[in-house]
């Protein structure tokens, strides 16, 4: 069972490697797309179509994306995608501009999603203010995507069995 559990993280990583490569190989629009079908299959928003939007456009304000927090759009969550290299980070500035745009849009919740990483700084200064920012890096991206089944499929399916020893109680 232990091998069994090993070999699979081992695919796992090797499968988030490829996602990585694969986004970075799209367009900034498509990751922004990626985005909002991944917020979507985890629930935020119902459908895809009534759920939220990419923004895509130069001027957008720091908003790459809105999504909805939920089916009836009782709150909304602003998105800000960065297609980064993997071995690039993004900095408290980065961070910051980013509140500014919630800021001047109103809003108080907001997902900064990169497939970089993040530095002590950003994640410090996301943690300490009263905005609710979440970050979401490269690694947690693919492994998001891996979870809620954006952008892979299953190609085979391995049930592990043990013994029922209640059933053999007499």
């Amino acid at each position: 069972m232990e091998l069994i559990g090993e070999n699979y993280t081992i695919l796992k990583n090797e499968l988030q490697d490829l996602l990585l490569e694969k986004i970075l190989s799209c367009s900034p629009s498509f990751f922004e797309r990626l985005i909002v079908d991944l917020m979507v299959a985890m629930g935020y928003g119902g459908s895809v179509k009534d759920a939220g939007r990419a923004i895509g456009k130069t001027n957008d304000e720091g908003i790459d994306g809105i999504i909805k927090e939920d089916v009836l759009g009782l709150d909304m969550i602003y998105l800000q995608a960065k297609r980064w290299k993997k071995d690039a980070t993004v900095s408290r500035p980065d961070i910051q501009t980013f509140v500014g745009s919630l800021v001047g849009k109103q809003a108080s919740k907001g997902i900064f999603i990169t497939t970089a990483k993040f530095s002590k700084g950003a994640i410090q200064y996301a943690n300490s203010i009263d905005k609710r920012v979440i970050l979401i890096d490269g690694e947690q991206l693919t492994d998001l995507m891996f979870k809620y089944n954006v952008g892979v499929s299953n190609e085979e399916v391995f049930v592990t069995k043990k013994v029922d020893l209640d059933f053999f109680e007499e």
